[in-house]
C-alpha cells in the first residue's frame, strides 16, 4: 500500500473548527494533497443548496452532521448550480491550434475551481473507517484496499464527500475489472485497476500493442511505466519469454503485480520498482507515458499529464543504452497535444532525430471514447481530429 498509510496519517494536516462553542480538530485526508479548509461551519439537513453553494463559493468548508443521503442530494445540487453556465458566459472554442491551447489552459483552470467548490462538503470519518452518519454506507473495506489496515490510535479524520465517492466508486471498479479484448473474452482476462492507479479503459492505445509486429526473436521486453500491468500482460500472451515491467509509484506496482498473478501471467514477467529503465537491455522497449505535457493536478493526473515531457524524452534518451542491435522502441502517445497546441507538429519528428532514433513504422488508431464524437464536449474540435499512434522506433547506426 502507499500513502497516506497508518504510519503517516498522525503526521497529515488537521483541520480545525468550532461545535458547540468548543475546538475541535480531525486529521484531513486530502489524496491530491490540498490543505484542510480554513474556514469550517456545521451543517446538516436544515441547509439548502444555494445558502451551500454560495458559502462554498467563498471558501467555507461544510462538515456534515446530518444525513448521508441528503449530503449526496445537496452535493448534486450544488454540482447542477456550478454546471449551469449561463448563454451569455458561453463562448466556442476557438479552432486555431494557439486558441486550443489556451482554451485548453481556461478549461482546466474551470475544472479545478468547479473542484475547490465542489470540495468544501466535508465528512466525518472514525478511526476504524465507519462514517458516524445517519444512513451511511459501509465504506471500511475501499478504504483498507486505498490505505491500508486503519490506526485506531490516530484518531478520527475528515474527507471530502466527493473524494469519499472517489474512493468507493474506484473499489467497485476494482472489483469487477475492465474487460480487455486484447487478452481474451473469458472473465479471468480482466484488469482490476486500484485505487490512485490510471485505468485502462480507452483500448485502442492496447489493441496497437497486441497487434504491432513483434521484433525479430524478441525473447525479453520492458515496459516502462506499467501502471496497471495490462501492457506487460499483453506482450506475455504474445509469447515473450521475459518481461520486465517497471513503475515507481507503490500503488501501481501492487496492482500490476496482483492483475499479473491473476491472468496468469506472473512467472514470466518481473515487476521491479524504478523510475524508467531496468538494467540491462531487451530487443522490445515499451513505453506509453502521459499524453499532454502540462503539470498535473493531482497524483492520479500523473498518468495523463507529463509536465515538461519529462517521460517521453527520458524514454527516447534510454532506448539507445537499453536496446540490443536491431531491437525496438515502441512509443505509443496520443497527438491530442498537437491538436491543443501544447506541442508542435515537428516536436515529436525532432525529438526522435535528436536521439539518433529512426521510424520504422506505424500503426494508428482512431479513439472510441465518447468524448471523441460529442461536439458539445469541451475542445471537441481537438479530440475529434486525435490519432493514437504506436512508433516502432530503431537506433540509427553509428
Amino acid at each position: 500500500m502507499s500513502t497516506p498509510t497508518p504510519a503517516t496519517l498522525s503526521s497529515s494536516p488537521t483541520l480545525h473548527w468550532t461545535e458547540n462553542d468548543q475546538p475541535q480538530s480531525a486529521h484531513w485526508r486530502s489524496e491530491r494533497g490540498a490543505p484542510p479548509p480554513k474556514k469550517v461551519v456545521l451543517a446538516d439537513d436544515t441547509m439548502n443548496a444555494d445558502t451551500a453553494y454560495r458559502l462554498a463559493c467563498e471558501g467555507t468548508a461544510l462538515l456534515w452532521r446530518g444525513d448521508f443521503h441528503n449530503a449526496r442530494q445537496l452535493l448534486q445540487a450544488m454540482t447542477r448550480r456550478i454546471d449551469k453556465t449561463p448563454a451569455r458566459k458561453q463562448r466556442k472554442a476557438p479552432k486555431d491550434a494557439g486558441s486550443l491551447a489556451d482554451a485548453f489552459h481556461l478549461h482546466r483552470q474551470a475544472q479545478a475551481q468547479r473542484a475547490r467548490v465542489l470540495n468544501m462538503l466535508l465528512v466525518p470519518m472514525a478511526a476504524d473507517y465507519s462514517v458516524p452518519l445517519r444512513r451511511a454506507p459501509k465504506v471500511h473495506a475501499a478504504c483498507l484496499a486505498a490505505w491500508g489496515p486503519a490506526d485506531l490510535a490516530a484518531g478520527p479524520s475528515v474527507i471530502t464527500l466527493r473524494e469519499l465517492q472517489g474512493l468507493t466508486s474506484a473499489h467497485e471498479w476494482r472489483r469487477v475489472g475492465i474487460e480487455i479484448p486484447a487478452l481474451g473474452d473469458a472473465p479471468q482476462n480482466r484488469i482490476h485497476p486500484h485505487y490512485g492507479v490510471f485505468s485502462p479503459a480507452r483500448g485502442e492505445y492496447i489493441d496497437l500493442v497486441a497487434k504491432a509486429p513483434l521484433p525479430a526473436d524478441t525473447a525479453v521486453a520492458f515496459d516502462i511505466g506499467t501502471g496497471s500491468g495490462v501492457l506487460a500482460a499483453v506482450l506475455a500472451r504474445r509469447g515473450v519469454a521475459q518481461v520486465v515491467a517497471t513503475d515507481q509509484d507503490p500503488r501501481a506496482l501492487a496492482c500490476a503485480r496482483a492483475n499479473l498473478l491473476q491472468l496468469g501471467v506472473a512467472p514470466t514477467v518481473q515487476v521491479v520498482q524504478t523510475d524508467m529503465f531496468p538494467e540491462g537491455q531487451a530487443q522490445l522497449i515499451v513505453c506509453n507515458p502521459p499524453w499532454l505535457p502540462a503539470r498535473p493536478g493531482s497524483p492520479i493526473e500523473h498518468a495523463v499529464y507529463d509536465e515538461g515531457s519529462r517521460m517521453l524524452l527520458a524514454f527516447l534518451a534510454g532506448l539507445k543504452k537499453h536496446l540490443v542491435p536491431g531491437g525496438e522502441g515502441w512509443l505509443v502517445i496520443s497527438d491530442l497535444a498537437e491538436h491543443l497546441g501544447l506541442r508542435t507538429p515537428t516536436e515529436l519528428q525532432d525529438a526522435f532525430t535528436q536521439h539518433g532514433l529512426q521510424v520504422l513504422g506505424r500503426l494508428d488508431a482512431k479513439p472510441q471514447h465518447p468524448k471523441a464524437t460529442d461536439a458539445t464536449a469541451a475542445l471537441h474540435a481537438a479530440r475529434a481530429a486525435e490519432l493514437t499512434t504506436l512508433w516502432r522506433l530503431a537506433v540509427l547506426p553509428l
